[in-house]
């Protein structure tokens, strides 16, 4: 976990095109082992429709496209507490 700096927070998209291709489920499995000092929080539509389940981890403006919830475990791991954004995952628009 970063010391010292801005919290953490991961907001996964809950808008009807995302809810459609499992957000609740991506929600969920972030929910379900807290973080200490990660907030997860619903978000309405992030304005990247028909490449959801969005998530937007934050202050670091890292997009994640198409997550399954499968996926969420590499992302806590990996970039949430070890600082390291997943980059295969990363969406391309905004991570050329």
């Amino acid at each position: 976990m970063r010391i010292g700096l801005e919290p953490q927070c991961v907001r996964v998209c809950q808008n009807k095109s995302c809810r459609k291709l499992g957000a609740a489920k991506v929600l969920a499995a972030f929910q379900a082992h807290p973080i200490i000092g990660v907030e997860i929080e619903s978000s309405r539509c992030l304005g990247q429709c028909g490449n959801g389940p969005m998530v937007l981890v934050l202050p670091e403006q890292v997009w994640y496209c198409r997550v399954s919830p499968e996926e969420v475990d590499a992302i806590k791991t990996r970039h949430l507490i070890n600082g390291r954004p997943i980059q295969s995952m990363l969406y391309r628009k905004f991570h050329g």
